[in-house]
């Protein structure tokens, strides 16, 4: 008979280990409503052990974050080929899985959380709203966006989070629809505000050059004829 021998994990990847317990318990409930206790009976360790590799529950919280804010950043990147409505319709269903697996830790990351005022907990949140504009202007083949466009980008992120945050209370409108009106979103604000910059609107049609008929833009489009159109007799 064999007796099994747990093997002892070495420093860095003790770290790692305690950063995901901590991850999955912020990704279920508020981190103010986590307990190191919690955090070390998930790990398997003592509570004097958890201190040993993070001097307090803010600098864990801090890493989980960190891990957290990588990850959504990287939700943003998409491979530049094919329609941009298509791509950006992936990017939102990336980006509400997310949302959808880690509700209360997402909200903590963009809401600030237990480190409220940390300077780097904000910069984490800078750090992927960085991310996801720099994204979007490679879709746009744009390296110095003008003035508008840059307005256009940051505020749809904005709306994007916020959007995000006020569906997570209650989940009241379906996801899928919700993407696919984030996407419209985004149209409509690059539109309104190409309607008075021609640079604008020249790269907005190269943009929408080639979107299919069945795609979200086509889609925002009919929909909007539509609307103007003048009710049937």
């Amino acid at each position: 008979m064999t007796t099994g021998v747990r093997r002892r994990m070495g420093v860095e990847e003790r770290r790692q280990q305690l950063i995901g317990v901590a991850l999955e318990l912020f990704s279920r409930r508020s981190p103010d409503e986590v307990s190191i206790d919690e955090i070390a009976s998930a790990a398997g360790i003592s509570r004097p052990l958890v201190y040993h590799y993070f001097p307090g529950k803010l600098s864990l919280y801090e890493a989980a974050l960190q891990r957290a804010a990588d990850d959504l950043a990287s939700r943003f990147v998409e491979p530049r080929e094919g329609p941009l409505g298509a791509r950006l319709l992936r990017v939102m269903r990336r980006f509400f899985d997310f949302v959808d697996d880690h509700g209360p830790g997402f909200s903590a990351l963009m809401r600030g959380g237990p480190a409220v005022g940390s300077s780097k907990t904000n910069a984490l949140v800078d750090a992927v709203r960085q991310a996801a504009y720099v994204q979007i202007l490679a879709h746009l083949k744009v390296e110095n966006a003008p003035a508008r466009l840059e307005l256009v980008v940051r505020s749809w992120i904005s709306l994007v989070e916020s959007t995000a945050l006020i569906w997570l209370d209650g989940r009241r409108i379906p996801r899928g629809e919700l993407e696919v009106q984030l996407v419209h979103d985004f149209a409509a604000l690059a539109a309104v505000s190409a309607a008075r910059d021609e640079e604008l609107g020249a790269l907005l049609r190269g943009a929408l050059q080639g979107e299919p008929g069945d795609g979200p833009f086509t889609d925002l489009a009919v929909r909007l004829i539509a609307l103007a159109a003048p009710p049937k007799a």
